[in-house]
């Protein structure tokens, strides 16, 4: 398949995608430092999923992800500063502090989500999708979640109820191939995801998880046609996760050489090439990037440890306690 794109549009892709991945490349250090704790989930090789597929969305569309969603609020619009806060526990935090790396939240740009559950956001977003159709409203809303998740029964009850009810949800699968340690071919007899969509009786494609314009046309496609009143849409991107299911993964399950061989096809490098071949872009362009992305790190490092710490006296503040 071809595509075409400017200049413009090319470097934001590729600005995206960079922005991500230094942003992970030092939260990482900032969790060896201990300056971050608890979970950490990163989504080093997989960025060209979220940049190629957020922006199809408006900003009147939710969206629902994963614990594995650093990279797809970023894309959304909300700020590396208050996120890096929210990784330290800051009260300056998307979430307030309260929900670190695996709840990210910003109700303002409708991003519900960070859902530590696996399938947990599947439901939700078929809540959400159908407030939208019981108030006439022309919203879609976007549910990603990994293939681990179609293990889980809220997969299947999801899909059925939104074939039903033809709602207007986009199902998006991010199939890095394991869930936490377990291949694909070890916990489905069906490796075929999108197969599993279909027999819902949902419109579902594969698409290259590697690649941000194939994700893009493919996702800009399925949003249309979900918008459009027809019911739900379901997208397999097939991509691959370069670092550990999380911090603590010590990555018994898989070789080496199959990580070495699928960083040959990191989505930055690959990319970053396609853009050079087609003249889109020049050393100074790269360096300027990677300079902006550099110095919005570092401020936004400065904001999480400037930042203040939840007072104590409010530590029960929007907890629901039984009445006696």
């Amino acid at each position: 398949m071809t595509y075409s794109m400017t200049r413009e549009q090319g470097l934001q892709l590729l600005r995206h995608m960079l922005r991500i991945r230094r942003f992970e490349e030092r939260a990482a250090e900032l969790y060896q430092l201990g300056k971050i704790r608890g979970f950490l989930h990163l989504y080093i090789g997989e960025e060209a999923v979220a940049v190629g597929s957020i922006p199809s969305f408006t900003s009147e569309d939710a969206i629902v992800a994963t614990y594995r969603e650093h990279g797809h609020a970023l894309v959304r619009g909300t700020s590396m500063g208050t996120l890096m806060a929210e990784l330290y526990g800051k009260a300056t935090g998307c979430a307030s502090g309260r929900g670190g790396s695996m709840h990210f939240f910003d109700a303002s740009r409708r991003f519900y989500g960070g859902l530590a559950i696996v399938a947990g956001g599947l439901p939700v977003a078929v809540g959400l999708a159908l407030a939208d159709k019981l108030q006439g409203r022309a919203r879609v809303t976007g549910c990603y979640f990994g293939d681990g998740a179609v293990a889980e029964g809220e997969f299947h009850e999801s899909l059925n109820l939104a074939a039903l009810w033809k709602l207007p949800v986009l199902f998006l699968c991010e199939n890095n191939l394991y869930a936490m340690g377990t291949a694909l071919a070890r916990h489905q007899s069906q490796t075929d995801i999108a197969a599993k969509a279909k027999a819902y009786a949902l419109p579902a494609e594969t698409v290259d998880g590697m690649d941000p314009l194939a994700v893009e046309t493919a996702t800009r496609h399925a949003v249309e046609f979900v918008r459009n009143g027809n019911g739900p849409y379901f997208l397999e991107y097939r991509t691959y996760r370069f670092r550990a299911h999380s911090m603590y993964d010590a990555e018994l399950y898989r070789t080496k050489d199959e990580v070495a061989e699928w960083k040959r096809r990191d989505p930055i490098m690959t990319f970053e090439q396609t853009l050079r071949t087609a003249g889109l872009l020049a050393d100074t362009d790269l360096q300027n990037i990677e300079t902006e992305i550099a110095t919005e790190i570092e401020d936004a490092v400065a904001f999480a440890e400037a930042s203040p710490w939840e007072p104590v006296e409010q530590l029960t503040k929007d907890v629901c306690t039984p009445k006696t």
